[in-house]
């Protein structure tokens, strides 16, 4: 089988033939059908990513195909079931084995492209703001990167939680695919975050996925008594948080990381994902996809997320699913 591999920290992945090993007790061998990237597996290529296997190892988090062996010893799934894979890694083949823990039952009526996209994005945005922040109706929510992968999600989810949205986003085209997910105020990345955050009258909660500057202005942004959640750094620096203030504005900042509660609240995950995938069915969301390409275009779709020239989730097809 065909599998985008990276082979050595701080070199282009490639398209190798390997073979898909055997299920052992308690996994599931994968026919894959469609993978979303993430700016984690970015971060993989370089080993700067807090879960990254070592080389050589296949890249791709997030993935969706049916199931097309079981070893005898593995229960809750049978050969045909439709799956989405929150893998870790593993998604960007033709065919992958993973623990059937990770493995999760979709509709008939979702796509493999849909639910290969909606597992990080949406999961994240959904147990940050809900489980974690417990995001409020009439409350005001900020979201930084808000066209990105799980910027976007966190609008739409925020929207549906019945919160007020500032969504800040670079450029026109960014801030009306915002705007499309439900968002009620646009800020451009351009513009003094802070000022304009403080003009609408603050935040209670605080989405950022950018880290760094954008953070600091968020922060500042923040109401008395509002929760802040890190999702992550894309902008590329990891930001300093003044605890003397965190206490005069008795401030919470909540890190979140979905792949951690994975690991000690697995059940959490699994129904956050149940939730999502309902929603789905009844229409309440959908993925935006920008870019639709096939396995041998992953480095592609690699790079479109690298220069910010996607919005929403690249998702990778493998070609004759």
């Amino acid at each position: 089988m065909q599998a985008f591999q990276v082979s050595a920290f701080g070199t282009p992945p490639i398209l190798a033939e390997t073979q898909c090993p055997a299920p052992g007790p308690g996994e599931a061998a994968v026919a894959l059908h469609a993978c979303g990237l993430n700016f984690a597996d970015l971060l993989m290529m370089k080993g700067t990513y807090q879960d990254t296997p070592e080389p050589p190892f296949t890249l791709g988090l997030e993935a969706a195909g049916v199931v097309t062996a079981l070893d005898p010893r593995t229960e809750g799934f049978a050969i045909g079931d439709r799956v989405a894979v929150f893998g870790g890694s593993g998604g960007l083949a033709e065919a992958g084995v993973f623990d059937i823990a990770r493995l999760i039952r979709i509709p008939d009526a979702m796509s493999f492209e849909h639910a290969a996209a909606m597992q990080i994005a949406y999961g994240t945005s959904h147990m940050a703001l809900d489980h974690c922040a417990r995001l409020q109706p009439g409350e005001t929510l900020l979201v930084t990167g808000a066209a990105g992968g799980v910027g976007l999600t966190a609008v739409e989810i925020g929207k549906l939680m019945g919160a007020t949205v500032i969504a800040q986003a670079r450029g026109r085209d960014k801030l009306d695919v915002a705007a499309a997910a439900g968002a009620d105020h646009l800020i451009d990345a351009g513009e003094d975050l802070r000022s304009a955050v403080k003009a609408l009258g603050g935040a209670d909660v605080v989405y950022d996925a950018i880290g760094g500057d954008v953070w600091n202005a968020a922060f500042r942004s923040a109401n008395p008594g509002a929760r802040l959640l890190p999702v992550g750094f894309a902008g590329g620096e990891v930001p300093q948080i003044p605890a003397n203030h965190l206490l005069v504005k008795n401030l919470t900042v909540i890190g979140f990381y979905l792949g951690g509660y994975m690991k000690f609240r697995p059940e959490a995950v699994r129904q956050s994902f149940e939730t999502l995938f309902a929603w789905h069915g009844e229409g309440r969301i959908k993925p935006h996809i920008s870019h639709t390409l096939p396995l041998e275009q992953a480095g592609k779709g690699l790079e479109l997320l690298r220069s910010r020239k996607s919005t929403g989730k690249v998702v990778i097809t493998m070609v004759g699913r």
